[in-house]
C-alpha cells in the first residue's frame, strides 16, 4: 500500500513569465545557426537537447553531430563523444546530470533559469532531513533532481527503469522513500505493490492533464490511441493505449498501428515523433485549456526558454557554465552508476525521462 507522507505542505513554486517573443525571421535563424555551427567547431563543442525543446534546438544538434534525447542519454551522450565542452539544451539538473558524468568536461547551456518543478519541488534542505528521519528506506529519486538530491539517494532511476528496479528492491524486502514525482511515483507502487513513502511533487506539465477533457477529445477521435508518460495522474494513465518513458512514447507513435495518437506528454516530443512516424497525426492531450487557467498548456515553460539567441550567446560569452561541488557530484554519481550498472545486469537500455 502507498503511504502519504507527514511532511511540510507542498513546496510553493513560481512558474515563469512565458517565452511571448515573436518567431525570428527565417535570414536571422539563418545567420544564428550558422554563427553557432562555427562557434562549436572553434571551441570543440556539441549540442545535447532534450527532446522537450525547441525543434530549432533539436534540428541543429543533429546537423551539428549531436544528440537529440532524454537527460541520461544526453549525460552518456556526451561521455561518449570526444569533445571538451557540453552544450546541454535543457533545463538545470540535465546540465548537473551532464557534469556528474563528465567531470572534465565543460558544461554550458543557453540558461541557467531554466529550471523543473520536480527538481524545485524537492529542495535539499527539505528532503534530506526527511530521509534521514527514515534510515529504515531505501531512498529511490527519480533524475529530475538536483545533485545534491541525488547526492543523499541510494538509488537514481529515470522513468523506463522504475518499475524494475522497485521489484527488484521489493523483492529483496526493502522499503522505499521516493521522491519527487508524486504521480509516477503512485504509478510504480500500483505496478509493484511495493512499500513506498512519497514525496509531494509533481511536472507542471504533466500534472495538468485532464482526464474529463481527455475523454471528450477521444470520442472526437475514437480512432485515436491515447499515449501518456507516467507522471501523468493516474486518472489520465487510466485512459492510455500506452504508458511509457520519452524513448518508449517516441517507440509507440512508431510501431502502433493507429494513424492518429493523443499524447499525454510535453509537445516538443512531437518533432521527433513526426521525424519516427511522418504520416501519422499527433495530438496533444487536453490540459485547461487554452485561454482558461491553463499554466504550461502541454509545454514546459522553463524548456521553452532555450533558443537560438541564448545558445549563441553562451557560445561567445562563456556564461551559463554548470559546475557541482566535487563531494556532491561523487555521492551524486554512486547513486546513478548503481542504476547504470542494474540496467546492464537486465539487459534494458536505461533511457527515458
Amino acid at each position: 500500500m502507498t503511504q502519504q507522507l507527514d511532511m511540510p505542505s507542498p513546496v510553493a513554486i513560481k512558474l515563469p513569465t512565458p517565452v511571448l517573443s515573436a518567431p525570428l525571421p527565417q535570414a536571422e535563424r539563418a545567420r544564428l545557426v550558422e554563427r553557432i555551427k562555427y562557434l562549436f567547431k572553434k571551441q570543440d563543442a556539441v549540442l545535447v537537447a532534450h527532446y522537450y525543446v525547441d525543434e530549432d534546438l533539436q534540428r541543429l544538434a543533429e546537423e551539428t553531430g549531436g544528440c537529440v534525447a532524454d537527460s541520461l542519454e544526453m549525460a552518456r551522450f556526451g561521455n561518449t563523444h570526444a569533445a571538451r565542452t557540453l552544450v546541454v539544451a535543457g533545463v538545470r539538473f540535465m546540465g548537473e546530470t551532464a557534469k556528474i558524468l563528465n567531470p572534465e568536461k565543460r558544461v554550458l547551456m543557453p540558461t541557467l533559469q531554466a529550471e523543473c518543478s520536480l527538481d524545485l519541488g524537492c529542495p535539499a534542505d527539505q528532503f534530506i532531513p526527511f530521509c534521514d528521519a527514515h534510515p529504515e528506506r531505501q531512498v529511490v529519486v527519480y533524475s529530475n533532481t538536483s545533485a545534491e538530491v541525488k547526492a543523499r539517494a541510494d538509488w537514481v532511476v529515470t522513468s523506463s527503469i522504475a518499475v524494475k528496479l522497485v521489484e527488484h528492491l521489493k523483492a529483496r524486502g526493502e522499503k522505499i522513500l521516493w521522491a519527487p514525482d508524486k504521480h509516477l511515483g503512485d504509478y510504480i507502487q500500483r505496478k509493484t505493490g511495493a512499500d513506498m513513502l512519497l514525496w509531494n511533487a509533481s511536472c507542471v506539465v504533466h500534472d495538468e492533464f485532464k482526464a474529463q477533457a481527455l475523454l471528450a477529445l477521444k470520442r472526437q477521435h475514437p480512432d485515436a490511441a491515447v499515449i501518456a508518460h507516467p507522471e501523468s495522474p493516474q486518472a489520465v494513465l487510466e485512459l492510455a493505449d500506452f504508458i511509457g518513458s520519452t524513448s518508449q512514447l517516441i517507440q509507440a507513435a512508431k510501431n502502433m498501428p493507429q494513424q492518429k495518437f493523443i499524447v499525454a506528454t510535453d509537445r516538443g516530443i512531437f518533432y521527433k515523433m513526426k521525424q519516427a512516424a511522418p504520416q501519422k497525426i499527433f495530438m496533444a492531450a487536453p490540459t485547461a485549456g487554452e485561454g482558461a487557467s491553463c499554466e504550461s498548456c502541454a509545454h514546459c515553460p522553463w524548456m521553452a526558454m532555450n533558443a537560438l539567441d541564448n545558445l549563441a550567446q553562451t557560445l561567445e560569452t562563456g556564461a551559463n557554465e554548470i559546475h557541482v561541488e566535487e563531494s556532491v557530484r561523487v555521492q551524486a554519481l554512486r547513486a546513478t552508476q548503481r542504476m547504470l550498472d542494474f540496467a546492464r545486469t537486465i539487459q534494458q537500455p536505461n533511457r527515458g525521462d
